[in-house]
C-alpha cells in the first residue's frame, strides 16, 4: 500500500507546506473563558417515528499510567468507581437503572463479566443484568452504542454504558504445552499417570507468553502499524512531535483551567487520592527529538514522545430516553444521534477507522464536514492522526480507496481536539469512547457549538463515528 499511497499524497499539500500550515496553526485555538457561549442556532436532528436518545451526564476516574497508583487494584476496582461517581453525580436511583454494560479489552479471567462484578460492588441490585463488550479501542463506544439500540427497541429506559482497562496487571500465561501437562494432571488418576506426566515437562515449557499488543491476523504490533502509516502519507518526525505537544500542552491548558469536569477524584485503597490525569506533561521539541524510534528501529518515527501509553482508568455514562430523562426531572447534555461501525483492511489501513467513518455518519444525519462545531477523534499516535487528515483531505484516496466521487476534507485545527487527547490524557483502551462522547458535550456547550463528531480507529481495522448533538439550553 505504501506505494500505492505515494500517488495519493501528491493530490495534497506536499509535506514541507502541510508541515509549515500545520505549525502556525497548532497552538492557534484561542483561549476560552469560564462563561458557556450560546448555542448557534441550527436544525435538530430528530427524526419522526425514531426515539430521542440521550447522555444526562458521565464521568471517569483520572487516567493513570499503568504502574503507578492504580497498580494494586483489579480492572472491577477501577469499574466500581466510575460507576459510584456516575451515581453520585447524577443522584440516580440504583433500582431506576434497566441494564448496564462495560467495555474492556485485556480481560482478567476472574471477572471476565467486569460490567457485573463492578455492578455488584457498586451496590446494585443482583436482579439489573449486566454485560461486558470488547472490539478493542473503541469498547466503551460499542458499550454506548448497545445501550443506545436497547432504548431505541423499547427494551429498556435507562442504561449505564462505561468501559475499563486495567493496564499495570495484564494475564500472563504458561506456555501452551504447560497449560496442556497441567490440565492432564488435574485429570490424572494415579500416582503413576501423574509421574509419566511430570517427567515429560522439559525447561522451555517454563516460558511464560507474554501479552502484546499486536493484531493476531497480522501479527504486527499497532506501533509498527502507524510507523508505516506515517511512512505511506510522508508524516514527518517533526510533524508528529509538533502534533503530540499540542496536545500535551492543550490537555494542561484545560486541566488548568478546570475544563476537565467528567474527571472525579478516586480514593485509591492504602493511597491518596487522585484528582488528575498524570500522564499530561508538556515537553519541548528539543526533548523529544532526543527520543529513538521506539518500533521501527533505527529510522522509524513513531516514538514513545508521540504515541499514546499504557494506560489505567474507567468511564461511565447515564444514557436515557429524552422521556424518562425529562421526567425524572434531569437536564441532558447531549443527543446521541446517528453512528456508524467501519471495517477495512488490517495490516495497510488498520488505523484508519476516523477517515472511513467520518464521511459516512455524516451522510446519515445529512450533515457536512462546516456543519460540525466540535471533532474529538482518539489518538493513538500522533502519525496516525496526521495520516487520517491527509486520507480525509485526499480526492484519490476517496476514489480508489473508500469509492466515493471526492473527499471529505479534513477536520480543522482550531476545532479539533482542544482539549487535549489520548496522546495526553491517556488511553485506558476500554474506556476511552466515553472521554470522547462527554468532551464533544462539553466543549459544545462551552463553545457555543451543536454538533460534534467523535471517531475513533481501533484493533482489527476497526473503527466508530458519532454524532453528538448539544441538548437545547
Amino acid at each position: 500500500m505504501t506505494s500505492i499511497l505515494s500517488h495519493a499524497i501528491r493530490s495534497v499539500p506536499a509535506t514541507s507546506t502541510w508541515a509549515v500550515r500545520f505549525s502556525a496553526r497548532s497552538f492557534s485555538c484561542s483561549p476560552l473563558s469560564h462563561a458557556a457561549v450560546q448555542p448557534k442556532s441550527k436544525k435538530t436532528l430528530a427524526k419522526n417515528g425514531v426515539k430521542n436518545i440521550v447522555v444526562v451526564d458521565g464521568v471517569r476516574i483520572p487516567f493513570l499510567q499503568s504502574g503507578t497508583s492504580y497498580a494494586d487494584l483489579m480492572p472491577h476496582d477501577l469499574a466500581r468507581a466510575s460507576l459510584q461517581g456516575l451515581l453520585n453525580r447524577t443522584n440516580v436511583p440504583k433500582e431506576v437503572v434497566d441494564y448496564i454494560v462495560y467495555g474492556t479489552v485485556i480481560q482478567e479471567v476472574k471477572t471476565s463479566n467486569v460490567a457485573r462484578e463492578a455492578a455488584l460492588g457498586a451496590g446494585f441490585s443482583d436482579k439489573t443484568p449486566a454485560h461486558t463488550v470488547t472490539m478493542a479501542c473503541i469498547s466503551s463506544n460499542q458499550a454506548m452504542t448497545t445501550g443506545v439500540g436497547l432504548i431505541a427497541s423499547g427494551q429498556c429506559d435507562v442504561v449505564v454504558a462505561g468501559g475499563v482497562e486495567l493496564m499495570s496487571d495484564v494475564p500472563i500465561r504458561h506456555s501452551r504445552k504447560m497449560r496442556k501437562t497441567l490440565l492432564s494432571l488435574n485429570r490424572a488418576k494415579t500416582l503413576g499417570q501423574r509421574l509419566a506426566l511430570v517427567v515429560k515437562i522439559r525447561p522451555d515449557y517454563f516460558a511464560p507468553e507474554l501479552p502484546a499488543v499486536a493484531e493476531f491476523s497480522t501479527s504486527e504490533t499497532m506501533g509498527h502499524s502507524a510507523d508505516r502509516l506515517a511512512a505511506a502519507f510522508a508524516i514527518s518526525r517533526v510533524e508528529q512531535d509538533e502534533y503530540a505537544l499540542r496536545s500535551h500542552t492543550l490537555a494542561r491548558k484545560a486541566q488548568d483551567e478546570g475544563l476537565l469536569t467528567d474527571v472525579i477524584p478516586f480514593k485509591v485503597p492504602g493511597k491518596d487520592t487522585v484528582i488528575r490525569d498524570n500522564g499530561v506533561r508538556p515537553s519541548s521539541m528539543e526533548q523529544m527529538g532526543k527520543l529513538k524510534a521506539a518500533f521501527v528501529k533505527p529510522y522509524g518515527t513513531v516514538t514513545a514522545a508521540n504515541s499514546s501509553f499504557l494506560t489505567d482508568g474507567a468511564s461511565a455514562v447515564l444514557i436515557m430516553s429524552e422521556e424518562k430523562a425529562l421526567a425524572m426531572g434531569y437536564k441532558p447534555k447531549a443527543y446521541l444521534r446517528d453512528f456508524v461501525y467501519v471495517s477495512q483492511d488490517p495490516k495497510d489501513q488498520l488505523l484508519l477507522g476516523p477517515t472511513y467513518g467520518t464521511p459516512k455518519v455524516l451522510e446519515r444525519a445529512g450533515l457536512t464536514m462546516a456543519d460540525i462545531d466540535v471533532f474529538e477523534f482518539h489518538e493513538a499516535f500522533a502519525g496516525q492522526i496526521l495520516a487520517n487528515f491527509k486520507a480525509m483531505d485526499s480526492d484519490w484516496f476517496a476514489q480508489n480507496y473508500m469509492g466515493r466521487k471526492s473527499k471529505v476534507g479534513a477536520p480543522p485545527l482550531e476545532k479539533f481536539n482542544k482539549w487535549g487527547g489520548s496522546l495526553s490524557l491517556g488511553h485506558p483502551f476500554g474506556a476511552t469512547g466515553c472521554r470522547l462522547v462527554m468532551t464533544a458535550a462539553h466543549r459544545l456547550k462551552k463553545e457555543g457549538g451543536q454538533y460534534g463528531v467523535i471517531a475513533a480507529c481501533a484493533a482489527g481495522g476497526q473503527g466508530h463515528a458519532m454524532i453528538v448533538e448539544l441538548y437545547p439550553q
